[in-house]
């Protein structure tokens, strides 16, 4: 009989072992990878989402403040004397009026990399709205955002 001593122990995982533990891995691999696979596309909705609000809002500022929709997204951020009426209409806005800056930049959209669309005819004056074509991952189109 061979006296048992740890010389002798051979140290190592069997390959059923190794084998196991790959599997394990593979699991939760195969369970996490998904729910960080289109992370991306939701941190830019989100972020046109917030700015598309945060333009809108300094909109109704600029609005409540002057009586009028600023010309274009510019005047949010720079001293004008030029506004739009809701039909419209070009008026010009008086300086007390003014109480500015809105916005210290205009942001850009996310998804599409530009500039947000800005509605200066009668039936949307004042409206923003995403540049980005497609839709969003709630299956709304981002132009109607």
């Amino acid at each position: 009989m061979q006296k048992v001593t740890l010389r002798n122990i051979k140290k190592g995982f069997t390959l059923v072992e190794l084998l196991i533990v790959i599997i394990i891995i593979a699991v939760l691999a195969a369970i996490a990878i998904p729910k960080f696979s289109n992370s991306s596309q939701r941190s830019k909705g989100s972020s046109l989402r917030a700015n598309v609000k945060l333009v809108r809002n300094a909109i109704d500022l600029f609005r409540a403040d002057t009586g009028a929709f600023p010309a274009n997204m510019a005047g949010l951020t720079t001293s004008t004397t030029a506004g739009l009426s809701a039909a419209a209409a070009a008026c010009t806005i008086a300086a007390t009026d003014w109480r500015g800056p809105y916005l210290q930049a205009i942001p850009v959209d996310p998804v599409s990399g530009s500039a947000m669309t800005y509605g200066t005819a009668a039936a949307d004056v004042g409206t923003v709205k995403s540049s980005a074509t497609g839709n969003g991952l709630d299956g709304t189109a981002y132009s109607t955002w």
